[in-house]
């Protein structure tokens, strides 16, 4: 067994897995348990909560002034540990030998519609360059961990660093077919590359260059 995996985890990871085993804490209560002081506490927390991985809200008190407390969102949830790609490789893997492969690929078709069609609402009116920063902001939304660059006049840089669903992307490569499908409907991009690997994460990068109405 290798070095790394005797790591010692960071103060932020104690934080995340005493709230996720508590719920709801105080800054008190997280500068007890980690035995650093509350400014140390307030700084994680400040950063946690711009990443919307964290809620605040003000509990009042029978006794003395009220105080700000804390719980994880939603979102948080892809922090810790999980399985859940494994378990949709092997559903689709099931689904396919019991219902043929044409159910699968109707099953990533009909994901890449509902999601082209949530996407056109959000984007709806907006120019061609606020178009691509709300799909940006979208992708994020998923933990695709985008950087949009600006490369020229009307010519951008949409590159996805992270790929939530990298086991899937690596035996059904309909995902990332349908995804850029959805992605021309939305922004057409001039040219784009999908790179799957099974030794990293796929990443992706497309160029889009402004060419009048958008096929929305």
């Amino acid at each position: 067994m290798g070095a790394a995996a005797f790591r010692e985890p960071t103060t932020r990871q104690k934080l995340l897995l005493y709230m996720k085993k508590h719920g709801t804490v105080s800054v008190q209560e997280l500068a007890e348990h980690l035995r650093i002081t509350k400014v140390a506490v307030r700084k994680h927390l400040d950063v946690l909560h711009r990443e919307r991985y964290l809620d605040a809200q003000i509990m009042r008190r029978q006794v003395g002034r009220p105080v700000f407390v804390y719980q994880l969102t939603p979102r948080a949830e892809r922090l810790f540990p999980t399985e859940y790609e494994g378990l949709a490789v092997e559903l689709l893997g099931d689904m396919g030998d019991l219902f043929g492969d044409s159910l699968v690929h109707a099953l990533f078709e009909r994901r890449m519609e509902r999601t082209a069609q949530k996407y056109r609402e959000k984007m709806a009116n907006q120019s061609f360059e606020e178009r691509l920063q709300t799909l940006a902001q979208l992708q994020n939304d998923y933990g695709y961990m985008v950087k949009l660059e600006k490369r020229a006049e009307g010519v951008y840089l949409f590159r996805e660093t992270n790929c939530p669903i990298a086991r899937v992307a690596d035996c059904y490569r309909q995902a990332c077919q349908c995804e850029l499908r959805m992605f021309a409907a939305q922004a057409p991009p001039v040219g784009k590359e999908a790179k799957l690997s099974q030794q990293a994460p796929p990443t992706r990068t497309d160029d889009y260059a402004k060419r009048g109405r958008s096929g929305v």
